[in-house]
């Protein structure tokens, strides 16, 4: 009886060898196990070279307190700035405390802390579910905060607004920590007689944008910031003008070369978002061919250069069910035309004269002076439009003048770019500083090229820090975490020294839109761990 059991699973057991054998030699097996193990090994390959990108979030919003002016809170993170330009607008008898200083010295201009305020509250729209998850929403709104609480000390009348809180000029003429300042703080404005439609536009937009953020949650100030909002926009239309036309001193450092049509069409269309006033619309569709909106195709989106941003925005609202048989349509597909272009541009997919340039690394590479700020917004916009095309269902693709190209080729192509940032890059090197093992230790910064004033509160002078800070070789004593630097040449080449500002240099509207894209990426890498995980157990079966 037992040997009869025992021939019997013998039989069995050559039956299932059998069974094993002809698949193994069936060749579409042989590939669907080949294809399965590639599968598996590319997965073990990404999730080792993956960055962190929770951790790139909570770092950029920690570069926003880096930067701050004026009395600091209780709750401040980075412990080695004070309190600084207390008597700011004191002369011109205006409380103008607070706000941001724009990069690595310590005047406060307008326009870029406006087009930062209006990334940040763009990230938070598109992604605030993603913040939230990585725990940092409630440091995101302080950070948009600290900016429009400035914005409403600086519009002290419906027509007058401060634009700028000391010159370039005198600031570049010393080497100090912002606590220590000696420099003239001379406080400039625009007005009825001294136009800047660009500077009141971007300052609507800015303050239009953070309404929508603060709806929710705090809806008298949402309501605060829509009515500035509203007589800055009617402001900087009514008196027209470029505000470095009447602001002479911002020329050499943040001059309008696109002039104020774009961003009274960006001013509007955000006050659209925040009100669904149908008057706002008529604006940007009435004044798309006459201000450029539908006319200019722009391969670059900045604080300067708002077209791109505004018409991929417009494409936005095409996706919407009430815009579907809007009368509206025809122009806003040609908003939409002109932003695909930007995408198609930024993906080397338009005829070959018309692509942004690409470093042999790969980065998208504009021009020579602070290059990154180019490349954050082309990755925030990029993650923007692929996320479009996904919700819009259907299939949709973009077409490009080198063919069709899918909402995941459009992302990966902005993870790419933001790999290139935290690291995956010639120089194996992070351009967000304090992330991963190695960044630029010299950041052309005054604060943190000086040792912190809650160490050392003996004064240091104008020229004094030049002697002593600013040609040293040592790395900064203070770590300006978060900081995106100028970054690279065009050949993928990067100089750490403090005097190599076009390099080293970073702005805080270079980091802004990479905190939307930041907490995208980190989502989207959970959701594949958590998808691998799942099947790793199935597997385990």
């Amino acid at each position: 009886m037992v040997k009869e059991e025992e021939k019997k699973k013998k039989n069995q057991y050559l039956h299932n060898s059998t069974k094993v054998s002809k698949f193994s030699s069936n060749p579409i097996f042989l590939s669907q196990c080949s294809l399965v193990l590639f599968l598996f090994q590319a997965f073990i390959l990404a999730k080792v070279e993956a960055f962190n990108y929770g951790d790139a979030l909570t770092k950029s919003l920690l570069y926003f307190e880096s930067q701050r002016s004026g009395r600091l809170p209780y709750n401040q993170r980075v412990t080695w700035r004070d309190h600084s330009g207390l008597t700011d607008g004191l002369e011109q008898g205006v409380d103008l405390v607070g706000g941001y200083y724009d990069a690595g010295d310590h005047v406060k201009f307008g326009l870029p802390m406006a087009f930062t305020v209006t990334m940040l509250s763009w990230s938070v729209i598109e992604f605030r579910q993603e913040i939230a998850a990585g725990g940092e929403l409630r440091h995101a709104m302080e950070a948009i905060k600290w900016g429009t609480d400035y914005f409403i000390k600086a519009h002290t009348s419906p027509n007058v607004l401060w634009a700028e809180v000391g010159d370039g000029d005198t600031d570049h003429y010393c080497w100090q920590r912002p606590e220590d300042m000696t420099t003239s703080r001379q406080a400039y404005k625009i007005d009825e007689n001294n136009p800047g439609s660009d500077l009141a536009g971007e300052t609507a937009a800015a303050m239009a944008a953070a309404s929508i953020v603060f709806k929710s949650t705090n809806p008298h100030y949402s309501h605060l910031l829509l009515q500035h909002a509203q007589q800055l926009f009617e402001f900087g239309d009514k008196y027209r003008g470029k505000y470095d036309g009447s602001v002479g001193v911002v020329k050499n450092y943040y001059a309008s070369v696109s002039g104020y049509m774009d961003e009274l069409l960006w001013a509007a269309l955000w006050l659209y978002k925040a009100t669904d006033n149908e008057v706002y619309l008529n604006y940007v569709i009435d004044k798309a061919h006459f201000f450029g909106g539908t006319g200019w195709a722009i391969s670059e989106f900045s604080w300067d250069v708002k077209y791109a941003g505004l018409q991929l925005l417009a494409t936005k609202l095409l996706m919407e069910e009430k815009h579907r048989d809007h009368q509206s349509r025809t122009i806003l597909e040609q908003y939409r035309s002109k932003a695909e272009y930007y995408i198609c541009s930024s993906l080397n997919k338009n005829n070959a004269s018309n692509n942004v340039e690409r470093t042999p690394g790969g980065l998208l590479y504009i021009r020579q002076w602070n290059n990154m700020q180019y490349v954050s917004t082309a990755s925030f916009l990029l993650t923007i439009y692929s996320d479009l095309l996904k919700t819009s269902g259907g299939g949709q693709q973009l077409s490009c003048h080198a063919g069709m190209v899918g909402p995941d080729e459009i992302f990966s192509f902005a993870k790419s770019q933001v790999d290139y940032i935290l690291g995956s890059n010639p120089m194996n090197m992070s351009y967000l500083v304090g992330f991963g093992p190695k960044y630029p230790q010299r950041v052309h910064h005054r604060g943190a090229s000086i040792v912190s004033f809650r160490e050392s509160k003996g004064f240091i002078g104008c020229t004094q820090g030049y002697d002593y800070w600013y040609g040293r070789e040592e790395p900064n004593p203070n770590v300006l975490v978060g900081a995106l630097v100028g970054g690279p040449d065009s050949q993928d080449n990067f100089g750490d020294e403090r005097k190599n500002y076009m390099q080293t240099e970073a702005c805080t509207y270079n980091t802004a839109p990479l905190v939307g894209v930041f907490a995208k990426l980190s989502q989207s890498e959970d959701q594949k761990l958590a998808t691998h995980q799942s099947l790793d157990l199935i597997a385990s079966y």
